[in-house]
């Protein structure tokens, strides 16, 4: 059946599959291949990691794009629009395109069902086939082995960090997540790992596959310095490169595994250590350390597991020593909730904790009990909505303080849909 808008299908997908997520390839690559029976991919680099996939891809996608080639980027999940999942030249690509995508899918699925996730890997797939691009580049939704993007063999694998999360999907130890988001790999390619501790079953996964595997810190690293900072690896140094726009000391550790994976693949798409300057500084990522300016500073940030956390209070000591902060905060249920409160409760003054429309978010008397087990009673709830929580936030805080909003992605979304960006 055709539907005439976005929205139409969207709301179709939601229901068509009893699972939000079923990890397997079997459903997907039948249907991909019916959809592409040639097999016609464009270049391909896929990101996983538990913490810094959406930063690594903005980054590779402003320093290939400042290199002059056409890129095709899919991410997810999207703050405000379905669109800015699947972008083409930075742009994400239109309504039309999407539902003609799925229409194809839909015909081409027969009665095999497919999960809302698999349905938009596939149209970013089939897109991007069509779009003539350079490179594709491909964020893991959730681990890496069994994740739908892995339908396609990268040309080269970048996973960035390892941390619990999702632990009903994937395991609740480093060692068995960190071997599903190596099932990324592919023998004898090469692949980058950005963290400085990865697991062993990560190491020995490409040790078993010849995989061509650079580790930071052993292979390749990066240095601050006073002009800026240093990269090193693949046999070349950068000196003097300009800081990622992107916030945060960690986005040194993320660009610099994005910079490794651009050497280890120069011999069939270079880029000039003048696009790498310039994609440094262009990169933009919305919602992570994201600052909307006002009387009152607000702080954007995405975290929603523990190392996230422990990121964004990092950043928040060295960003703003000394400054009181008052937090507007909502999870969702499946996530490690107290665990990310404990890496803020030294930095917030008083928290604010806003409902959400969401199945998945964690209920009030379930985020007030991991209050009471961090022992911080200097909460506030009960409210009706975001605006509203959002409101009482404000009206506590002074000049001199800062909003912080965070906790997931739909907290994030509550806040540019209702007050937009003033950046």
């Amino acid at each position: 059946m055709a539907y005439q808008s976005l929205d139409q299908w969207l709301h179709r997908l939601e229901s068509l599959h009893p699972k939000s997520i079923d990890l397997g390839l079997a459903r997907i690559k039948k249907v991909f291949d019916t959809i592409n029976p040639s097999c016609l991919k464009p270049f391909t680099i896929t990101v996983a990691g538990t913490n810094g996939k959406g930063s690594c891809i903005a980054l590779l996608e402003a320093i290939l794009r400042a290199d002059g080639y056409r890129v095709g980027a899919y991410t997810s999940p999207h703050l405000l629009h379905y669109n800015e999942r699947i972008r083409i030249d930075g742009i994400p690509v239109i309504d039309a395109m999407i539902c003609e995508s799925f229409q194809r899918i839909d015909r081409a699925r027969a009665h095999t069902s497919l999960s809302y996730f698999e349905f938009g890997t596939l149209a970013a797939l089939d897109i991007f086939s069509r779009a003539d691009l350079d490179v594709q580049l491909l964020e893991v939704g959730l681990g890496g082995r069994l994740d739908a993007v892995n339908i396609v063999d990268p040309d080269a694998a970048l996973i960035t960090t390892i941390a619990i999360d999702h632990s009903d999907w994937l395991g609740e130890s480093r060692e068995a997540i960190g071997l599903e988001k190596a099932g990324i790999f592919r023998e004898n390619l090469p692949a980058v790992v950005g963290d400085p501790s990865p697991p062993q079953s990560m190491l020995q996964r490409a040790r078993a596959q010849k995989v061509h595997l650079s580790r930071i810190g052993e292979n390749f690293g990066f240095e601050p310095v006073e002009t800026g900072w240093r990269w090193y690896g693949s046999g070349r140094t950068i000196r003097a490169l300009p800081y990622p726009a992107l916030q945060g000391e960690h986005q040194l550790q993320n660009a610099s595994a994005v910079l490794q994976t651009l050497a280890l693949v120069a011999d069939e798409r270079p880029v000039s250590e003048a696009a790498i300057r310039q994609g440094l500084t262009a990169a933009q990522l919305p919602g992570r350390f994201q600052i909307i300016p006002g009387e009152v500073p607000v702080l954007l940030d995405v975290a929603h597991n523990p190392q996230a956390a422990e990121a964004l209070a990092h950043h928040l000591r060295a960003r703003f020593p000394g400054r009181r902060i008052v937090a507007v905060f909502s999870i969702m249920r499946d996530k490690d909730i107290r665990g990310v409160i404990a890496q803020m409760k030294p930095l917030v003054d008083h928290w604010y904790v806003a409902p959400l429309a969401i199945a998945r978010c964690a209920e009030d008397a379930q985020i007030a009990q991991a209050f009471s087990d961090c022992t911080i009673d200097a909460v506030s709830h009960g409210f009706d909505h975001f605006r509203s929580a959002f409101s009482a936030a404000t009206h506590d805080a002074g000049e001199d303080d800062i909003i912080v909003i965070f906790g997931s992605f739909f907290l994030v979304a509550e806040y540019l849909s209702n007050y937009g960006s003033k950046t």
